[in-house]
């Protein structure tokens, strides 16, 4: 399995009054090449249960295993090397920089590991190719369109050929047409071998036909069908 979570817990300000336990004994498996969506209200769990499979903390207790690498054991250093190298992410409000130019907010991620700009560009270009903003590379990122933003968030969770791409309420800020468009990429990603997470309780995600399985999030617990 890429994706391992056994009796996994977080909890936040542990030990003090305004502890709050965000999941609880969480198990889960995910295969590769799948598509998955966490279904869950909003402070149900889902996005601290999204953000342990990114990598982004270990848990407080239990067992996660992220494309074979177990979190507790590693060291926050590590930790973010390994997330860098197999986790792309696709940010509810995209998180896209407005001073920037397509180019550069799409090769972010490649800065930390001292790339060139030569060779950053070399690699964005099939992405923005393949997404249709090739035309958009030296616009500045605010100038651009909903959809288009849309899709150099997309490139940028991409450009390190990460296996796992996690989206958070990705759908949240957009409209039918848009939706539909962001959904049709992901079924894109899967057919080309990555794994899908998206957290979300969207119908348009959630009833997707193209979703492989839809997993319930409630009061930091999960129910796998």
């Amino acid at each position: 399995m890429l994706i391992e979570l056994e009796s996994v817990t977080k909890i936040y300000n542990q030990g003090r009054a305004n502890e709050v336990k965000a999941l609880d004994r969480v198990d889960l498996t995910i295969r590769e090449n799948t598509m998955v969506c966490l279904k869950g209200a909003s402070g149900s769990g889902k996005s601290t249960l999204l953000s342990i499979i990114g990598c982004v903390f270990p848990p407080t207790d239990g067992r996660a295993a992220i494309a074979g690498k177990q979190l507790s054991r590693m060291p926050d250093r590590f930790l973010t090397i390994h997330r860098r190298q197999t986790i792309g992410f696709i940010f509810q409000q995209f998180n896209i920089l407005p001073n920037l130019t397509v180019l550069d907010n799409i090769t972010l991620p490649l800065l930390p590991l001292g790339i060139s700009p030569k060779e950053r560009r070399l690699r964005a270009m099939p992405l923005m190719e393949k997404l249709a903003i090739t035309h958009r590379e030296n616009f500045l990122a605010g100038q651009i369109s909903g959809g288009e933003l849309q899709r150099v968030a997309i490139a940028r969770a991409l450009i390190n050929n990460q296996p796992i791409i996690l989206a958070d309420e990705p759908t949240a800020h957009l409209d039918t047409r848009l939706s539909q468009q962001f959904m049709a990429t992901m079924a894109d990603l899967k057919a080309g071998g990555k794994t899908i997470v998206i957290a979300s309780h969207d119908p348009l995600i959630t009833d997707d036909s193209r979703i492989d399985q839809v997993i319930g999030v409630k009061d930091g617990r999960v129910n796998v069908p």
